[in-house]
């Protein structure tokens, strides 16, 4: 089991999310940083659709009943093992009734906490993670609070400690936020369209695991914002009434009556869901084309970090780790590199 201290907003039990539910109204939900959920359950050695911990902006306290492998992604912060400080994207070993503390998040907005065997609550529609808005999955359905014990999945043995060969990037704006334009920009003027790659947009505060209002210029529509309900996903950008940008994120709904002026690209998605509130940003209209060379880019990039993680100077090698790597570097034909007798 694995003991809940204290909590910071939004602690929930995550896995990638359900699937094929959308005609039935049920949102996969899932993480708001795949990438980062993907990376921590890589560091535990655990499968990559095992359940994990995510938090906004500071993580809270934790106990297990036996000892672990740990892993935090999402950002740098304040994380500790008992009194001793520790670094992030790196696996670590928490020892049975050892305090893990995970401080507040430094330049990005949500955090994921894996540990070895993965969190066991129960499936619920084929998948662990929690939609908030329906009451789905995880614990009851619910944000965690202080006093709750998480089932944990079977230890799959000591494991090595594991940290990438190279730093993953962090979220920044330095870059643009790339869309596509549509579904419904027909029902935008041109001068208005102009207006998403000309003028910066800034996270506000009103912001959860559904959606990210952006402060920015007004968009209003031509004939009004209501139209008939149609699909929406995460990364499309509803203008309501208020004419201000609205972006779907995980949890959102599965159908909306507001018109979509664009799309969030799935590569940039993450991106923009780690942004704290207040960072200004831009967009820039991209066709759909460079949306999915960007998601293939981004695929290959991740699993290269993923496999390219290292055993950390100290950390425990088992002969399970080895047998799974290339330890030949490549080589397979021994008279190639082993001098023949004359």
């Amino acid at each position: 089991m694995l003991e809940v201290l204290s909590v910071g907003p939004m602690l929930s039990v995550q896995d990638q999310g359900r699937q094929g539910y959308r005609r039935s109204g049920v949102s996969p939900s899932g993480p708001m940083d795949p990438p980062s959920l993907a990376l921590a359950n890589r560091l535990c050695g655990n499968p990559d659709r095992a359940a994990a911990l995510e938090f906004a902006v500071l993580g809270g306290k934790f106990r297990a009943e036996r000892p672990l492998r740990i892993a935090v992604t999402g950002g740098d912060c304040d994380l500790r093992l008992g009194t001793t400080a520790v670094a992030v994207n790196e696996t670590h070993r928490l020892e049975a009734g050892e305090t893990l503390s995970i401080g507040a998040l430094r330049g990005t907005a949500w955090g994921y906490l894996a540990l070895s065997g993965g969190i066991d609550t129960p499936l619920v529609l084929g998948a662990r993670a929690t939609h908030l808005r329906f009451g789905l999955g995880g614990l009851e359905g619910r944000v965690l609070k202080p006093g709750d014990r998480l089932p944990l999945g079977p230890e799959t043995g000591p494991g090595p400690l594991l940290r990438p060969a190279i730093p993953p990037a962090v979220a920044t704006a330095d870059t643009p936020i790339r869309l596509v334009l549509g579904p419904q920009d027909a029902h935008f003027a041109p001068e208005v369209l102009d207006l998403l790659t000309s003028e910066p947009f800034v996270v506000s505060a009103k912001r959860d695991r559904m959606a990210a209002v952006l402060d920015g210029p007004n968009l209003p529509a031509i004939g009004g914002h209501d139209i008939i309900s149609d699909g929406a996903v995460p990364g499309a950008i509803q203008v309501p009434g208020s004419g201000k940008a609205t972006v779907l994120m995980a949890e959102c709904q599965t159908t909306g009556g507001y018109p979509k002026i664009a799309t969030v690209i799935s590569a940039d998605l993450p991106r923009l869901a780690q942004f704290p509130t207040g960072t200004a940003f831009r967009f820039a209209v991209v066709d759909r084309n460079t949306a999915e060379q960007a998601a293939r880019a981004q695929a290959t990039a991740l699993q290269a970090l993923l496999d390219g993680l290292q055993v950390k100077p100290g950390g425990t090698l088992t002969s399970e780790y080895l047998l799974s790597r290339d330890l030949v570097g490549g080589i397979y034909d021994p008279e190639a590199v082993i001098p023949q007798k004359p």
